[in-house]
């Protein structure tokens, strides 16, 4: 028996996962577009028979665009109670599609039919939305069907063979509009596919983000809790041996530069454990706590009340705000505000202040927290809510604040936005959606 990695197992998930996403997305989309095309065939239909007056077996026509209507309906249906979408769905779809219109063109003039050129919508969207393989398995479905139509058009004047009926200039125009409509639709349909793919991409890439984001959040507690377990023991060990060496330095009217360093010593004990301890509580906090109804100035108000510089805030709240609640886990949401606002009064000089500004916009509550200190370069805002980077001293932060803001805020479906620039200062904004339910979590 073979062991299975269980990272290359989640890759594979992964993989597996984001084609079958991929696939009900095109399948979603080429749906959309066979009524469209049902549709314009049957309009098609009707101007040549009634306007044109070409005789045309309207039964035979209409049976194979009621066939399209059909298997639209009934894949439809399956795709919305199928857990997956496989990647030869839209294939096979695509697939009818073809037979569809051979069969159209064969009841209507076979190959010289000017809308035979229709072949290559189907083609340009199967090379848009499908792999290779199926693409051309497409391409020589169609191929085939496209030189099928030239036996039936050799031994049958056909309906439409104009030019059998000496009609050229007729067989001209519809060559004219055929092309129209084939060049219309590849350019519209392949752009607007390959438009929304790209905004499905980069809602999957972000949810992969957050997902790692979490993930990062999680070791982090567990690393702290793990750390303050196992240096538990050492730490009060040298703290103990600090406080004995400190009073027999006392006692023995010891030299007043070591009792100092012993103090100091004592000090810098404490101070690990109490860093551990933060680090164990930051992590955990914003872990399974419990959504509440809240007001956001409530908010505002929470995570400035004390801090130090505090009188150096400037907080203005839109009159709408104290009007509407929130629903979120309060303490973790206080915890990430409280941490933008204290980096930034670190920032900013002594005689300046810190402006903040919160309200409504759009469909979110927005916070601004403008500083008026040195401002970041690009390479280091880039780097900006990495777990344990800081631009502080060693003594000022331990570069979690930001990031655990981040993290709480994108699990709320919100986020946090720093723009900065040299010599002009640094704002964060800070977004929470109208609407965050418990089910969102915090994660």
């Amino acid at each position: 028996m073979h062991a299975v990695d269980p990272r290359g197992a989640q890759g594979l998930g992964e993989t597996e996962g984001l084609a079958d996403e991929r696939s009900r997305i095109n399948l979603s989309w080429l749906l959309l577009l066979r009524w469209g095309a049902a549709a314009g065939q049957a309009v098609t239909v009707f101007v040549v028979w009634a306007w044109l007056g070409i005789e045309l077996p309207l039964s035979t026509l209409f049976f194979l665009i009621g066939v399209g209507a059909a298997t639209n309906v009934a894949a439809t249906q399956w795709a919305s109670r199928a857990l997956r979408v496989p990647e030869a769905a839209p294939a096979v779809v695509m697939l009818i599609d073809v037979a569809i219109l051979t069969g159209l063109l064969a009841a209507t003039g076979g190959a010289s039919n000017p809308f035979s050129t229709l072949y290559l919508v189907n083609i340009a969207l199967a090379a848009a939305v499908l792999r290779p393989r199926w693409t051309w398995a497409l391409v020589v479905v169609s191929i085939g069907c496209f030189g099928l139509l030239f036996s039936v058009s050799a031994g049958d004047d056909g309906a439409m063979s104009h030019a059998a009926h000496g009609n050229l200039g007729l067989h001209f125009e519809g060559m004219f509009v055929a092309f129209v409509v084939s060049a219309a639709f590849i350019a519209y349909f392949v752009q607007r596919v390959t438009r929304e793919l790209a905004l499905r991409e980069g809602e999957l890439a972000d949810a992969r983000h957050a997902r790692a984001r979490a993930e990062r959040l999680a070791a982090l507690g567990t690393l702290a809790a793990g750390a303050a377990h196992e240096l538990s023991t050492p730490l009060s060990t040298i703290a103990v041996v600090a406080r004995e060496l400190e009073r027999k330095l006392a006692a023995t009217d010891g030299q007043d530069e070591a009792a100092e360093d012993s103090r100091l010593v004592r000090e810098q004990v404490d101070r690990c454990r109490r860093i551990l301890d933060q680090m164990s509580a930051d992590a955990g906090e914003v872990r399974g706590e419990k959504f509440v109804a809240v007001g956001l100035a409530e908010l505002v108000s929470e995570s400035t009340d004390g801090l130090r510089g505090g009188d150096r805030l400037d907080v203005i709240v839109q009159p709408v705000v104290p009007a509407r609640s929130l629903y979120v886990p309060r303490r973790a949401v206080v915890q990430a505000l409280r941490a933008v606002a204290k980096n930034a009064l670190e920032a900013s000089p002594k005689d300046t202040s810190v402006e903040v500004r919160a309200g409504l916009e759009g469909e979110e509550w927005r916070i601004h927290v403008r500083d008026h200190g040195p401002g970041m370069p690009d390479d280091v805002l880039a780097r900006v809510g990495e777990p344990f980077f800081t631009t502080k001293g060693p003594d000022r932060g331990m570069g979690l604040g930001v990031f655990l803001a981040q993290t709480v805020l994108c699990g709320l479906g919100g986020g946090l936005e720093l723009r900065s620039r040299p010599g002009v200062g640094t704002t964060a904004e800070l977004r929470l959606p109208l609407t965050s339910s418990s089910e969102t979590g915090v994660s």
